[in-house]
């Protein structure tokens, strides 16, 4: 029979026993090593994860990979303690009138600070002169636009009107109005186009990616299930791989990266780079009135040229990246003839067949390829367009 003295003991089992099972399952969380901005990420040797098992490419072997890291579920080895967790401290908030004395650079590292532990958001973003649920949508990009909701259903897919992108700019650089003036000062509607996709992504993060564009594959299959999330920030493809002789005559670089689909996380140092860049440049040129008078800046001033510049530079960035056994520079040698993903630091890079398939020069696979996940349609929408993009000089 339970006599109330039992019980009692029962009841102090019963509690002390919870309250050890809470404290097992807390420890882990409290330990764990909390980063939350780009320079406090560990540095890296610059091509130390290679995916799929590919081999070393011509002018990878100067960059020496180490040892491959310990499988989640293993301990430290034998004789070794685990490192001690470092805990960091909440931002520290700063007034508005001394941020804005900052390098820009800093005021956007402030404003939208990089997590790589965080989750890619589940963002995807498109610009368009209209909603797909205007009888005056393009009905050639209505299958393509389609496949992004079909293939991402847990996505939130927004096609973004130009006269809305200047209110979401507002809403979202207000503290920055630096980069909120050269937005209004780009002279053009296809640089407009080109700012918006860097400034979303640093903002909020996610998938941007051109209208004329169809998804083939969900974005969870473009990197190796193998690979962990938390290991990198930015997925980027090849747009250009030109091997011939005269290859300038048709390309800005030798290797060329393509914009017209990213996905990031928000605040990666690539995207605050490429903002920065172009908000100081417009700005400098404004102030000597020397903005563009035609559209033939535009790859160098805001499109691929400067994006594939500006990922090179992070890629050999000390700042980054640990270089002390690197024998040179990393260039367009390591990526020209990939065939599989490459994983450089925490962005991984798809070879050309993976947002350029189809187009049948390069060494580009075909649509059905196993590495196909974007297909582009050139259909021009990079033109200039008075109605794309409207800023308030223009209103």
């Amino acid at each position: 029979m339970l006599t109330f003295k039992r019980a009692l003991i029962a009841a102090a089992a019963v509690l002390t026993f919870l309250f050890l099972l809470r404290h097992t399952q807390s420890t882990p969380d409290e330990t764990r090593q909390i980063i939350h901005n780009a320079d406090q990420m560990p540095k890296p040797q610059p091509f130390h994860t290679q995916l799929n098992g590919e081999k070393h490419g011509e002018g990878i072997d100067n960059a020496v990979p180490p040892p491959p890291a310990p499988k989640e579920t293993d301990g430290p080895p034998k004789g070794e303690k685990s490192p001690a967790p470092v805990i960091r401290k909440p931002k520290t908030q700063i007034p508005l009138a001394d941020l804005h004395k900052k390098p820009l650079r800093q005021q956007l590292e402030y404003q939208f600070p990089y997590d790589p532990q965080s989750k890619f958001p589940a963002y995807i973003w498109q610009t368009w002169k209209v909603t797909p649920s205007s009888g005056d949508f393009d009905e050639i990009f209505r299958e393509p636009e389609a496949s992004w909701t079909i293939l991402h259903p847990t996505f939130i897919h927004e096609v973004i009107t130009d006269s809305v992108a200047i209110h979401l700019m507002r809403h979202l650089y207000a503290s920055v109005p630096d980069v909120l003036e050269a937005y209004n000062a780009l002279p053009f509607p296809v640089m407009k186009a080109d700012f918006f996709r860097y400034l979303i992504l640093l903002a909020r993060g996610g998938i941007y990616s051109d209208i004329d564009t169809a998804a083939l594959k969900s974005a969870t299959e473009w990197v190796p299930a193998d690979v962990s999330r938390d290991s990198y920030g930015m997925v980027i493809g090849i747009e250009a791989d030109p091997d011939r002789e005269d290859w300038a005559q048709w390309y800005s670089r030798r290797i060329q990266f393509c914009q017209w689909t990213i996905q990031a996380k928000p605040g990666h140092p690539v995207l605050r780079d490429i903002v920065a860049n172009i908000t100081e440049e417009t700005l400098k040129r404004k102030a000597e009135g020397r903005l563009p008078k035609d559209t033939h800046e535009i790859i160098e001033f805001t499109g691929p040229a400067l994006w594939t510049d500006l990922v090179f530079k992070f890629f050999n960035n000390p700042e980054y990246f640990d270089m002390k056994n690197s024998q040179a520079n990393i260039t367009w040698r390591q990526f020209t003839g990939m065939k599989t993903p490459k994983k450089v630091g925490d962005v991984v890079v798809l070879p050309i067949t993976s947002f350029s398939p189809g187009v049948r020069t390069m060494g580009a696979g075909e649509d059905d390829d196993p590495m196909a996940f974007v297909k582009h349609n050139f259909e021009g929408t990079w033109k200039p367009d008075e109605e794309r993009h409207i800023g308030e000089n223009n209103q």
